[in-house]
């Protein structure tokens, strides 16, 4: 590469200000799609930035996704991409013997779900640990319901949906545009994301590069922006685009002049371009259940109105959230009507009703056509993730084919080669049925911890699961263990799920893990063993060998209700005897020095700690932990009053 290719190709270009040797040799590639052994130059913004996916017919390599048709520039970048519910619903699709689907498809596909991905906007891959917890992730929401409209298709509609489908297998299209010029080196190209365009420019491949040299902008001197954030102006009349994004209660907005701001550097050298941000806002409300999942709106709607005091405050945060972003929307109609595009993410009913209505002034309409997706991967709706979207979108990729270099002929000779030396075995490449393996055990294990019985027996049901599914991959500790849903039912302590599992879904207590324990062996406290003796009295003697199974004789429901009832009632009298004492005895008086803030000559003061340690004093570890939930509940009321100003 020569020197004025070589500088070229390092200065970052901007789409609507492109320096005239660029602009006017630009012509646009035939073959739109590049393979995936592109790798990013250093046109690129930033280090941390998401590659584009590449042509989804063409992926080759080991950091690629055979599957999504994806392609990674770093190792980490493909691991996070297979835990992703995208990887998964494709993996499913292959096992269906369907094709898979592209992002863009995907996202259409969830739009109409009720729950939507909390913290998948997140910084990479900091919230992934709760979308694994959830009950119903939106994975297993979508598959559910497409089995619904499976069921409730009918015959004579077949026709209509195969022809569908066909146009919607054929209407996957990358996202970038290519275009040669003769100031690049050789398989060298520049890459536009195609949402810049219009629909009607899109039809005509000629007219495209008109667009684009009619997009050229003159940078702008514009003054410092007012300190106050919420000053907005009122009109602007350059072009300039709004962008915002809403997800796991976080919202952010912003308008940004597509002119680039003139360089403070002297006439000397080329300009230092500067976004121009006309205005900007971010919003955060505490609006979905930590460690579940899903907003407190979706909760309601599956399951009924919670009356825990963090639902009734999640409830006011999601209204104050909705008012929030309408009165913005509100203010900046002005701008929000003179945009060129619009690019918004807001995935899920909820988050789509509260941009979109219909409510009374509404600003932003749903069918808009200015409206775009953003054609790559986004994280937390935060102001920096705006910027970097907005760098992402009007700079130019710069991306180079790396041709495979030609296998020499391997030649023939009487004599032996010499052995090469044996290289470090690679780990053993998982099959789909294993990857799917893994994947099942990760979600059945996840609703046993939250001890769900409804979504249990509807998954394995749903998925055509034996209820005795072995967990995978069977060498780590865990599922060593407790290798099927009842051994992990069992080790949680989870008496209502074992009591379905084994009455409802007929899974068998006999299966002994590598130890020789059987379920049962793995009970953790009385009452899960009860559940054992319960169902055997309910399912009969000669349902299984319950000997084998190591679990004791059968025991009635009525009775271990009875029983659990009565060493309720007396752990309570004998709590309510230890008050009475405490409050005729009272705290015995140590005879030593009072200490710092005692009162002189009486008991010495008890900090809060002392008390909270007095109070659970000869309780049972589960009767502490009830005593302690009643605490933080009373706190949050208390929050909840103060709020609301009625504190």
């Amino acid at each position: 590469m020569d020197k004025k290719h070589d500088e070229l190709l390092r200065r970052p270009h901007y789409l609507y200000d492109l320096p005239p040797e660029i602009l006017s040799s630009l012509s646009l590639k035939i073959d739109a799609g590049l393979p995936a052994q592109l790798e990013d130059d250093a046109s690129t913004p930033s280090p941390d930035q998401i590659p584009a996916p590449a042509n989804p017919d063409n992926v080759l390599g080991s950091q690629a996704c055979s599957l999504c048709k994806l392609s990674f520039v770093t190792v980490q970048e493909h691991r996070d991409h297979l835990r992703t519910d995208l990887h998964h619903y494709n993996l499913k699709q292959k096992l269906n013997g369907l094709n898979p689907v592209t992002e863009a498809e995907f996202e259409k596909l969830v739009d109409g779900l009720e729950e939507s991905i909390s913290g998948s906007d997140s910084q990479d891959t900091e919230d992934e640990e709760e979308d694994a917890t959830r009950k119903d992730t939106t994975l297993s929401a979508l598959l559910r319901k497409q089995a619904t409209l499976a069921e409730k298709r009918k015959p004579s509609d077949d026709d209509q949906e195969e022809e569908g489908t066909k146009k919607t297998r054929t209407s996957g299209t990358p996202p970038l545009l290519w275009f040669s010029s003769p100031k690049l080196p050789e398989n060298t190209y520049f890459g536009v994301y195609r949402v810049l365009f219009s629909q009607a420019e899109l039809e005509k491949e000629e007219a495209i590069v008109d667009a684009i040299k009619e997009r050229q902008l003159a940078p702008i001197s514009m003054p410092k922006p007012p300190k106050d954030a919420q000053s907005v102006p009122a009109t602007y009349n350059g072009q300039h685009i709004f962008m915002c994004m809403i997800g796991g209660g976080h919202f952010a907005a912003m308008v940004v002049s597509l002119a680039p701001k003139k360089s403070k550097h002297g006439s000397t050298g080329p300009l230092n371009r500067e976004a121009v941000v006309l205005a900007h806002k971010t919003f955060h409300r505490y609006t979905t259940r930590r460690k579940q999942g899903g907003s407190q709106s979706a909760n309601d709607n599956a399951k009924g109105t919670a009356h825990s005091a963090g639902s009734s405050l999640r409830r006011y945060n999601e209204q104050a959230l909705v008012e929030d972003i309408r009165a913005l929307l509100k203010d900046w109609k002005a701008l929000i009507d003179t945009s060129d595009l619009l690019f918004i993410r807001a995935t899920g009913t909820t988050n789509r009703r509260t941009l979109f209505g219909p409510y009374d002034g509404q600003i932003l309409r749903a069918n808009d056509p200015r409206i775009r997706g953003f054609p790559f991967n986004t994280r937390r709706a935060t102001q920096n993730e705006l910027m970097r979207s907005f760098i992402e979108l009007t700079r130019l990729k710069v991306k180079e084919i790396h041709p495979e270099p030609e296998t020499p002929a391997v030649e023939t000779s009487s004599k032996p080669s010499k052995p090469k030396a044996e290289s470090k075995p690679s780990a053993p490449k998982l099959s789909e049925e294993e990857e799917a393996a893994i994947f099942h055990s990760t979600q059945i294990q996840a609703i046993i911890r939250r001890s769900k019985l409804p979504a249990l027996l509807s998954y394995l049901t749903t998925n055509n699961l034996d209820p005795n599914f072995r967990f995978k991959p069977s060498d780590t500790q865990q599922n060593h263990h407790a290798p099927t849903p009842l051994h992990f039912a069992a080790s949680q302590g989870s008496a209502p799920l074992i009591s379905g599992l084994l009455t409802r879904a007929k899974a068998d207590p006999t299966i002994a893990n590598s130890e020789g324990k059987t379920p049962f062996d793995l009970a953790s406290d009385r009452a899960t063993r009860d559940a054992f003796r319960v169902a055997r009295s309910e399912l009969g003697e000669e349902a299984w060998d319950w000997e084998a199974a190591h679990v004791p004789a059968a025991l009635k429901k009525e009775e271990a209700e009875k029983r659990a009832e009565r060493e309720k009632k007396a752990e309570e009298d004998r709590r309510k005897a230890e008050e009475e004492r405490l409050k005729k005895e009272g705290p015995k008086v140590v005879e030593s020095k009072p200490r710092k803030g005692g009162v002189l000559g009486g008991a010495p003061l008890m900090t809060a700690e002392e008390k909270r340690k007095e109070e659970a004093r000869g309780l049972t570890p589960e009767q502490r932990m009830r005593l302690e939930r009643e605490r933080r509940a009373r706190a949050a009321e208390e929050r909840i009053k103060r709020l609301q100003g009625g504190g």
